[in-house]
């Protein structure tokens, strides 16, 4: 249906928060709700809550979290993202615009994957300890790559870098300041790299700030 693939394609492009894929896909809530409700039994996308807890009567409906969407595989985000849009141009033989839209596209969209995967590594780490709980965190000010809950009711938070560039302390300093803007009390903070860290940044490690790098994914296979 034509109002599903506008909302798919809305939810691929964007940052994945409905108010973000209605405003994109021109849509009335009412809409999108009941699309996005059939989208998820069919198994398409999954709806995430924001974890912000409401402290002050005065956080009103203004200041209401808007839910997130998830592509359960990414196979049907980059493909609603990148083939479907361009499809006719593509089924012409015309393979221009969509490389060029994935170039211009590439990091957002490995970034998220490499997100979900740094959160499935998270769960696989703690063994001492079982997570419970992981996923990423959001309010209107602050997002968090990682949050995750153990057992005995540690709280975890972390960021996730895939660039090209070795991790400065200074990437610690942007964690622990955006956990303290959230009202997280974090026990411990975790660090996933794809090209390592600096030796500052090393010289912290211990039981309180952990650092993964691409060996680390090694324990999900």
């Amino acid at each position: 249906m034509p109002l599903y693939h506008s909302i798919l394609s809305a939810i691929a492009q964007g940052d994945g928060r409905t108010h973000t894929a209605y405003r994109r896909a021109n849509i009335s809530q009412e809409v999108g709700d009941k699309a996005i409700e059939e989208l998820c039994s069919l198994g398409i996308i999954r709806l995430e809550k924001s974890k912000k807890i409401f402290t002050s009567w005065a956080e009103d409906d203004a200041r209401k979290v808007s839910n997130k969407l998830y592509f359960t595989s990414p196979f049907l985000r980059f493909w609603f993202a990148f083939i479907s849009p361009l499809f006719k141009g593509i089924k012409e033989g015309d393979y221009k615009e969509v490389q060029k839209k994935f170039l211009n596209n590439e990091a957002e969209f490995t970034n998220l994957v490499f997100q979900q995967l740094s959160q499935e590594l998270i769960k696989t780490i703690f063994s001492d300890d079982k997570i419970i709980e992981c996923s990423s965190y959001w309010d209107n000010e602050v997002e968090l790559d990682i949050y995750a809950k153990t057992a005995s009711g540690k709280i975890i938070v972390g960021v996730c870098k895939y660039t090209n560039a070795k991790v400065k302390k200074s990437t610690l300093t942007k964690l622990k300041e955006n956990t303290q803007n959230a009202k997280i009390k974090a026990d411990i903070f975790v660090i996933v790299s794809k090209k390592g860290f600096s030796n500052e940044l090393k010289a912290l490690k211990g039981e309180n700030l952990k650092l993964l790098n691409i060996k680390s994914f090694k324990s999900l296979l």
